[in-house]
């Protein structure tokens, strides 16, 4: 077992890089310590952030999927959005004798010692859509372009108010992620690289004055909290003007401030709704969109990321390099960790249809 950490790094040092992917349960909550000997038969611990998030849900179950198609055993944990809760399931999940583990991280700087646990028992670790920072732990990561996220939110932005078009201007708000994700930083410069130009213009104003990602964040991706937010921002900023869109980083979120502008009225035919982008494509949101109050979601198809991820732990543990196409953006401080990062689409009401339906994401009778 101690060897093959030591050709992982072999492996991940190696100087050609494949760019592409080939595509490739049940919950088994008991684990097992069976079959230390051999790969195939062992448990493989997964641990997500919160079953709050229907995304969340779906990825757990995705992966647990994949990994049972391959042979594995597994033993998925929610963590609440507790980070301690998380750190002490990775660690019952090493005692147990996991072979790898695959981990969308609560709060990306909490996990450096539970993670030299796992490099202690030659246990491999795959940083799952969240990167995990500060740590020489983490052999892979498995994501979405998140840069690309929020230029896609930005872009839709810039295009439906028409501001290439010379028109302007219009008052904006922004919002972001979690200040404990990693991703939020990304989401977040994709957007404004689009976004600060028109601003710096004036074709985008924003009447609160909050611009840094500093003041925008919202801790765990919480609607309510960034319902509160908005409704301050109405009262303090908005009482004689309007506003005519929102970046939001998530869907979660996109739905509190919809709560906060309909409760100011916005939504009326006096006062119609703002653009407000969103991300992941949860239910609720595309319901939203085809009722023509969310105006857009950026679609990740977490079914692929869980091939990823699946994928990655069968190569390590047989011996083999994972196939990635990054490996110089993810500095998390202690390495630049090896990643594959799959894209993003964009999504309103003009292609849920061929997007999501057709692509057996959603059925049609599940989004009416």
């Amino acid at each position: 077992m101690r060897n093959r950490r030591a050709a992982l790094a072999a492996i991940a040092g190696a100087a050609s890089l494949a760019l592409t992917l080939s595509a490739c349960g049940q919950d088994s909550e008991g684990g097992s310590n069976e079959d230390k000997g051999s790969a195939k038969g062992g448990t493989i611990g997964i641990a997500m952030p919160t079953k709050s998030s229907e995304r969340w849900i779906a990825d757990g179950k995705n992966v647990v999927k994949n990994l049972e198609a391959k042979g594995y055993k597994t033993k998925l944990v929610y963590g609440e959005d507790d980070p301690d809760q998380q750190v002490s399931q990775i660690e019952n999940l090493i005692t147990q004798g996991v072979k790898a583990l695959i981990v969308a991280a609560i709060d990306n700087k909490s996990l450096n010692n539970v993670l030299q646990q796992a490099a202690d028992a030659d246990i491999p670790v795959i940083a799952y859509d969240r990167l995990i920072l500060g740590s020489k732990n983490v052999d892979y990561y498995a994501s979405f372009d998140n840069t690309k996220v929020g230029e896609l939110q930005a872009n839709y932005i810039v295009d439906k108010l028409g501001l290439k078009d010379g028109k302007g201007p219009f008052n904006i708000e922004l919002f972001a992620g979690s200040n404990d994700d990693n991703n939020t930083k990304y989401f977040f410069n994709g957007a404004w690289s689009v976004l600060k130009p028109y601003v710096d213009s004036k074709k985008l104003v924003v009447q609160s004055g909050q611009t840094g990602l500093t003041q925008v964040t919202t801790l765990r991706w919480d609607g309510a909290t960034a319902q509160k937010r908005m409704d301050d921002i109405l009262t303090k900023s908005y009482q004689s003007k309007k506003v005519d869109a929102v970046l939001s980083p998530y869907d979660g979120i996109s739905i509190g401030i919809l709560s906060a502008l309909k409760s100011d009225d916005y939504g009326s035919k006096s006062k119609p709704l703002p653009v407000v982008t969103g991300q992941d494509a949860e239910l609720a949101s595309v319901k939203s969109i085809i009722a023509g109050e969310q105006t857009q979601t950026v679609y990740k198809d977490t079914r692929e990321l869980a091939k990823v991820a699946s994928t990655m732990v069968d190569d390590v543990l047989n011996g083999k390099k994972p196939q990635t196409n990054d490996t110089k953006t993810y500095d998390n401080g202690a390495k630049v960790v090896p990643a594959y990062l799959l894209q993003p689409v964009s999504v309103d009401k003009s292609n849920y249809k061929q997007i999501l339906v057709d692509g057996g994401y959603y059925t049609e009778s599940e989004l009416n």
